[in-house]
This record gives structure tokens, C-alpha cells and sequence, in this order.
């Protein structure tokens, strides 16, 4: 879309910072992942992380679209059902009676990368038009129920965290207050719902990012069929024949995880700067920078069709979502600049 509004440029720029989308947010699912398990089974970060990744990348890879649904319904529901449990007894230790605390708004700028990186979910899209079939009323129906369900959480959430910070005699994360509770099952919850809710994003990304990369190699020809030889035992025949069905999906899954995993296991605190580097360039670029430019394209190109006042009209916010955006960019870039020379 953006090659067909805004040229090749557009296209390339578009093409550009969704790679890098999908390393980074692959590279801090994997650091993620590992620093989870760590504190859960106290086994090296690197390893853990590894045998994590692994594991959704076989099931994707082998079990297919179908397998993997019905395993991220499964996560999905059990992280709901977690996430439930550790909020009521976030209630009963006494997390609601802080809504009148007061917050600190110049802290908010720094949190802007991860926020964006938590709630933007657009790179799913062509997978979930796909595998709904292109039904309008059913992805109207799953986007609307999928972006419901963890706003409330999230909002729920938001108070437990006033109320336990009006509780603490100095600033610290609501969740090692939580977690101090004597009952030690409470860790083990927040852990787990951590855990769940990696595995569920790893699995969006990881659909979505081979895909990229399935189509890349295709147009490069690499579905051919391989040539029959007559001193070809069958079974090694057989062997190529599934290795030329399966040769793109496999690949393209490799060029994915291996150099996620690389970098997410060398680097230290690699979730740190590969959620600033998502959230603060890629999906800004990506979903608040270019889409505005595409529509003010689109306007361009379209002035003489009927519908030409609608888009005028649209024009203002057009603008305003593309300035904000690119606000938010310039902010990142201030932000990284004087930290790299503290």
C-alpha cells in the first residue's frame, strides 16, 4: 500500500522499518522470555530463552495455522484467567484505595515506546485476514473483542497500581509490591501471566513476520519443484519432495529467529532497547508517520473523485495524527541522544 501511494520510496521506507520492526520485537520477546524463566526455573537467561523460542517455532513450524490457534486460545484464556485472579487479590491486599494519588506527568515521555509497542497489533492484520477469510463482520467482531478485553484489564490494572504505590513509602513497580504478599503463589501468578502473555505476542509476531519473508522468497522462485532423477532411491526422493513443500516456510522461519536469538542472547538487557527501538521508531513510522502520508496521497491522487469533500474534511486530522506522530519521533531521538551522552 505504501509503494502504490507513495512510490517506491514509500514502499522501501515501509519495507524498511517493518524488518526492523520484526527483529526488534522478536529480539525482546526472546530477552523476555529468558528473564521470565530465569526467575521461575533458575535457568540461565540464554538458555531459557533459546528453549522458549524454539518451542513456539516448532509449533508454528510443524503444527501449522490451525495447531497454533487452538494452543494460543488455550494461552490466552489461562492468561485471562490469571490476570483475574492476581487483580482480585491485588484488590483484597488493598490495590484500589489509592485513585486520588498523584502522578508525576513528566515521567510519561520515556514510557511512550513501550506503550505504543504494547497496544499496537496492526502488523497481525494480513494474518487475521487470512485466516478469517476476508469475513468483514467476524474481523470487525475479533479486533473490536480483542482490543476490549485487555483495555479493561489494563484499565483495572491501572488502579491496583495507584492504590499499591499510595501504599509504598518510596517510588517502585506495583508488581514487586504485589508480589512481597506472604502467600508465595502470588510470584508464581505474576511469573506465569508474564510468560503467557510473551508466548501470545511471540506467536502474533512470528506468524506475521515469516509471512513477510514466505513471500519474499517466493518471488525469488524458490517453490520449484525439484528434478527426478532415475537413480534416486524413493525415499530420498520422497525426502526432496517434502523438503521442496516445505523449503520456504522453513527458511523463512530461520531468517527470523536465528538472528532474534542471536542478539537477544549476546546482548545484555536487550528488552530495554529493543522496545525503545519498536515502540519509539519502527511502529511510530510505521503506523502513526505513514499512513497519514498515504492518505494525504490518496487525496492527491483521488481530488476529482465524488468523495472528494469527505476527504477534505479529513484532511485537519490527517495532518494532526501525522505532526503528533511525528512528534513522538523527535521526542525518541531527544531521548536517546542525551541518555548516550549521560
Amino acid at each position: 500500500m505504501a509503494q502504490e501511494t507513495l512510490g517506491d520510496w514509500g514502499g522501501t521506507l515501509a519495507t524498511v522499518f517493518y524488518v526492523f520492526l520484526g527483529y526488534t520485537s522478536m529480539i525482546a520477546y526472546c530477552s523476555k522470555s529468558g528473564e521470565i524463566l530465569y526467575h521461575l526455573l533458575n535457568i540461565p537467561e540464554s538458555v531459557s530463552g533459546f528453549l522458549f523460542t524454539t518451542v513456539f517455532t516448532l509449533l508454528i513450524s510443524i503444527g501449522g495455522t490451525r495447531a497454533t490457534d487452538q494452543f494460543n486460545q488455550w494461552l490466552t484464556a489461562s492468561m485471562i484467567g490469571l490476570l483475574v485472579a492476581i487483580e482480585v487479590i491485588a484488590v483484597v491486599v488493598g490495590g484500589w484505595s489509592g485513585l486520588d494519588g498523584s502522578g508525576n506527568w513528566g515521567k510519561v515521555p520515556a514510557t511512550i515506546p513501550v506503550i505504543i509497542f504494547s497496544l499496537v497489533y496492526h502488523d497481525l492484520a494480513p494474518v487475521l485476514c487470512a485466516y478469517l477469510g476476508g469475513d468483514l463482520p467476524r474481523l470487525r467482531a475479533s479486533v473490536l473483542l480483542g482490543s476490549l478485553i485487555p483495555l479493561l484489564s489494563l484499565l483495572v490494572w491501572d488502579a491496583i497500581s495507584l492504590g499499591l504505590s499510595a501504599q509504598a513509602d518510596q517510588v517502585i513497580d506495583p508488581v514487586e509490591l504485589l508480589m512481597r504478599v506472604r502467600w508465595s503463589g502470588v510470584s508464581v501468578m505474576v511469573e506465569a501471566f508474564s510468560l503467557m502473555a510473551v508466548g501470545t505476542s511471540l506467536i502474533g509476531t512470528l506468524l506475521g513476520f515469516s509471512e513477510f519473508f514466505k513471500e519474499q522468497l517466493k518471488s525469488l522462485s524458490w517453490n520449484s519443484s525439484p528434478t527426478k532423477t532415475s537413480k534416486e532411491s524413493t525415499e530420498f526422493f520422497g525426502l526432496r519432495n517434502w523438503w521442496g513443500r516445505n523449503k520456504i516456510s522453513f527458511t523463512a522461519m530461520a531468517m527470523v529467529v536465528t538472528p532474534s536469538l542471536f542478539i537477544s542472547t549476546t546482548v545484555p538487557d536487550a528488552f530495554s532497547a529493543a522496545t525503545d527501538i519498536a515502540g519509539g521508531y519502527c511502529m511510530t513510522m510505521l503506523y502513526g508517520v505513514l499512513p497519514p502520508a498515504m492518505a494525504w496521497a490518496v487525496h492527491n491522487q483521488e481530488s476529482k473523485d465524488s468523495d472528494r469533500n469527505e476527504l477534505s474534511r479529513a484532511r485537519p486530522v490527517v495532518f494532526a495524527v501525522g505532526i503528533f506522530a511525528c512528534g513522538i519521533v523527535v521526542e525518541q531521538v531527544l531521548l536517546d541522544f542525551s541518555a548516550f551522552h549521560l
